[in-house]
């Protein structure tokens, strides 16, 4: 474990620097899901910092069980509506806010704990039927709706781009989400930070950084193959 996250901070420190990046300015979210707490519990003693999370319940237990460490907990999965008080009570920071409904729920929910949740709205750039994420065009508009939610904080974007097996083409994908949210950020919507995009997975996050992503999620890299 600690060799293949040594390897994966290598290679982000690599791409980093061939785009005159500081490495610094990129975060690794190692994507836990399925994953055993003992697991879990390696890749932080090995430097993992940031966990990522796919399912409500699953997370639930594992951050439990490793609350005496000090790492951040991030939510990466699709979040049902329903699932949100549970959201707002483990999770730093969600990725994967696609809709005014869902905003409402967590801004009603953080409101009773007395929290300013923060999140990413996720984009669906590829239009894909399959994955979540709302489209480019109403992004802005979303945005500005979110911005009125006083418990609920915008840090930026988040998208998924499709599966290739050059990681290049998927660089398209990544520069469209850079300029939605420079262009988001030029308006300097109230109560919203453009300052994350959250892409780049195991296959394709060296083009990822190369666009400029600030938190890149990685599991098969880390954790290996999932069953």
């Amino acid at each position: 474990m600690e060799a293949r996250i040594a390897a994966v901070k290598e290679r982000i420190k690599k791409a980093a620097f061939e785009c005159n990046r500081n490495p610094e300015s990129i975060r690794l979210v190692a994507v836990s899901k399925t994953m055993p707490a003992t697991k879990v519990k390696e890749a932080i003693a090995a430097g993992a910092k940031i966990l990522g999370e796919n399912y409500i319940q699953e997370a639930r237990e594992k951050i439990n069980c490793l609350a005496a460490y000090p790492v951040a907990w991030h939510f990466i999965g699709h979040l049902q509506t329903n699932k949100a008080k549970y959201a707002v009570r483990l999770f730093d920071l969600i990725h994967t806010v696609d809709t005014l409904k869902l905003a409402h729920e967590l801004n009603k929910q953080a409101r009773k704990i007395n929290k300013i949740q923060p999140i990413l709205i996720q984009v669906n750039i590829s239009k894909e039927a399959s994955k979540s994420g709302i489209y480019e065009q109403d992004t802005r508009d979303l945005i500005v709706k979110i911005s009125r939610l006083e418990n609920l904080s915008v840090k930026g974007l988040m998208t998924i781009p499709p599966f290739f097996n050059d990681p290049q083409k998927a660089g398209p994908y990544f520069i469209a989400l850079r300029q939605l949210r420079d262009q988001i950020k030029k308006e300097a919507v109230e109560n919203v930070a453009m300052d994350e995009l959250s892409m780049g997975m195991t296959g394709d996050f060296e083009a990822a950084i190369k666009e400029g992503a600030t938190l890149i999620r990685i599991g098969t890299a880390i954790f290996g193959k999932r069953n």
